[in-house]
């Protein structure tokens, strides 16, 4: 359908809760996708969802394989493709059990839930309390965002349930000063993906890690961008040797299909029983048949592969014209801009050209497939570096010839 058909169409039908952008993508293929901006390169993966890329033929393959088979069943039964799945990640992260939902906050929703029955059969009712960091992000669920740090998420959607005090991020002392007999457990993103990916340094984190050793708190780490690879190790605590209570995981799980899990180690491997969390959809056979294949993927070369390119997307940029700064790791990169360029400009200057990049707050955000090719990488590079030097030029004659 023709662009304009489609937004009038959408504006009809759809709850205007996107802020969409004037594209409509019909087809795809590793890091190329097509539709109405003719052939583009996606730094974007769909959210970091799209870990394989569009279309890749082994996840395809595994998808197709499994919906031949069994599509769904009630999780009042057994299927083999969930018990593999969690399986292989508790394999993968030293984890103990899991629970499958559906999303992101879904599974944060899990973790919220988790924790706060350990600390009530452990402590007592009101042992309940999270605490989570300014400049969080952890779902759009009514619980998920009063986890959420950022007062602008809250607007319009109170009262919001208790039991959520927020420290500042980096701060160890406030964090300290947040924490009562009554905390259950601290809930940490290694990096604030949608706060402007902004990384906790190795120093707080492991503070924060200490604090929860010393008093029974349950380390809870929110890997739902960060996880499944995206920043060269299959968890992005695995870098600060983290050891989480819970692990929330969700996007480029699936590879393109929607699935969250929550995953919990030793300590609150038995605290959910029958009965006290579920999900209709969760553990859907055809879905797990497809994260199956996303991990049978992630080997140590892949992973290897995925530092090697962030690095090298670093490199470039870093020395691009209008670029200040870069944040984030392997495949999860934030670009600052100089004063008078604006990252949502940017990003829609880029589509023009053929390049699908993110925002997340006023950086440019880089999320592209973990297989993506060296040479669409350099495709996706060379637009994006047009582009600044176009835009950085007029900001430059707008100030007379400085900035």
């Amino acid at each position: 359908m023709e662009l304009t058909a489609l937004k009038e169409q959408d504006a009809q039908y759809i709850a205007g809760t996107y802020g969409r952008m004037d594209l409509v993508i019909e087809e795809g293929q590793g890091a190329q996708c097509r539709g109405s901006g003719g052939e583009l390169v996606d730094f974007s993966s769909g959210i970091g969802v799209n870990a394989l890329g569009y279309s890749n033929p082994d996840w395809v393959q595994a998808v197709k394989n499994q919906l031949d088979t069994l599509s769904h069943a009630s999780n009042l039964y057994y299927t083999a493709p969930q018990t593999a799945l969690a399986k292989a990640l508790c394999r993968r992260t030293g984890m103990k059990k899991v629970f499958f939902g559906n999303s992101g906050a879904e599974a944060n929703e899990c973790a919220i839930k988790c924790a706060r029955k350990y600390g009530m059969d452990h402590y007592g009712a009101d042992h309940n309390e999270i605490v989570t960091l300014t400049n969080s992000f952890h779902g759009r669920t009514i619980a998920t965002l009063a986890a959420t740090g950022q007062d602008a998420f809250h607007k319009n959607f109170g009262p919001f349930p208790a039991g959520f005090r927020y420290a500042a991020a980096g701060d160890v002392g406030d964090l300290r000063s947040k924490i009562s007999d009554n905390t259950c457990a601290i809930l940490v993103e290694c990096i604030q993906g949608e706060g402007g990916v902004v990384p906790l340094t190795a120093e707080f984190l492991a503070a924060v890690s200490q604090i929860c050793r010393e008093r029974d708190i349950l380390l809870i780490t929110d890997e739902i961008q960060t996880g499944v690879g995206r920043t060269g190790r299959f968890l992005c605590g695995e870098y600060f040797d983290l050891k989480p209570d819970i692990v929330t995981l969700a996007k480029g799980l699936g590879g393109g299909l929607p699935i969250g899990a929550c995953l919990m180690g030793e300590k609150t491997s038995d605290t959910l029983g029958k009965g006290d969390h579920g999900s209709t959809f969760g553990g859907n056979p055809v879905v797990c048949a497809g994260a199956l294949e996303v991990l049978r993927a992630m080997d140590d070369a892949f992973l290897a592969e995925v530092a090697r390119k962030g690095a090298h997307l670093v490199e470039r940029m870093s020395a691009m014209e209008g670029v200040t700064g870069i944040t984030g790791r392997g495949m999860m990169l934030g670009v600052s801009l100089c004063e008078g360029l604006v990252a949502a400009d940017i990003v829609a200057a880029c589509i023009q050209r053929g390049l699908i990049l993110l925002t997340a707050k006023e950086k440019i955000r880089l999320l592209p497939p973990l297989n993506i090719p060296d040479s669409d990488i350099e495709t996706g590079l060379a637009v994006l570096e047009a582009v600044l030097k176009e835009k950085s030029a007029a900001l430059s004659a707008s100030h007379g010839g400085k900035q």
